[in-house]
């Protein structure tokens, strides 16, 4: 059973309404550096959150199918390097933990005394190469993807409250709504001829050491025949400390290929 559920989270994870439009303009976007906002056109900029490393402990429900588990996620990141998520159930007990880096994606099953390794590439059988690290990266953390912007087919599309973006990249299609911060509200992204779509919805944004951070967020997965959904619920962010990402499989672990 548990199988089931980290396999969906970990899917999830990885794939990772609109005003009057009064301003639609064409636009290339610069490359951002290390600035925290980021040009993408003379009249426009992103709010991105600019960071070394994140941590986060988010109350989670997860929905598979017609059934439901509540577990505990405390996810780490260390900015372009590595993603580590430990997944908590009943009583404190870790019964999974994750580490995706931009060459691997590797699963220690602790109830069952399994271990899972794999390329990145493993993803594709669900989306497309145009999903990255990176893209998974700006997911958590409530980013506008700058990789998925450098397209010649993007629209910026400004009202008095909100922004849209919305263009295509690697046959994969688009949508950002931001808010009157500039910080995502909705995310939207479509494999162009296939039925792969995610969706995430950002809420309840609150200045966490200066960085305007989503302590909701509901990650919404449709791909072939997976449905998976998962409403986070932060009750602790922290920015820029000093973080670990452990993982070692025991040496009477099973390896699962």
């Amino acid at each position: 059973m548990w199988n089931k559920w980290i396999i969906g989270f970990l899917c999830l994870t990885l794939f990772s309404a609109c005003g009057t439009k009064k301003k639609v303009a064409k636009s290339n976007v610069d490359d951002p550096g290390t600035d925290t906002k980021i040009a993408a056109n003379s009249n426009y900029t992103l709010n991105n959150l600019d960071f070394h490393t994140f941590s986060g402990k988010a109350k989670t429900k997860v929905l598979f199918g017609d059934s439901s588990q509540d577990v505990t996620l405390n996810i780490r990141v260390q900015r372009d390097k590595a993603i580590w998520i430990s997944v908590t159930a009943l009583l404190g007990i870790e019964v999974a933990r994750i580490l995706i880096t931009a060459d691997s994606v590797k699963i220690l099953n602790k109830l069952q005394g399994e271990y899972i390794v794999k390329p990145f590439s493993y993803i594709y059988k669900y989306t497309t190469e145009g999903v990255t690290f990176s893209t998974l990266q700006d997911l958590l953390l409530a980013n506008v993807s700058l990789p998925l912007l450098k397209t010649e087919s993007l629209t910026v599309a400004s009202s008095e409250d909100e922004v849209q973006l919305i263009g295509v990249k690697d046959n994969l299609a688009f949508h950002y709504s931001l808010n009157q911060n500039d910080r995502p509200k909705v995310f939207r992204l479509n494999t162009i001829g296939a039925n792969g779509k995610l969706e995430a919805v950002y809420g309840r944004f609150v200045s966490t050491e200066g960085y305007e951070f989503p302590q909701t967020q509901q990650l919404t997965l449709n791909a072939q025949t997976i449905k998976v959904e998962a409403l986070l619920d932060y009750n602790k962010v922290e920015f820029n400390q000093s973080i670990e990402t452990p993982f070692t499989a025991p040496n009477r672990y099973k390896v699962i290929n």
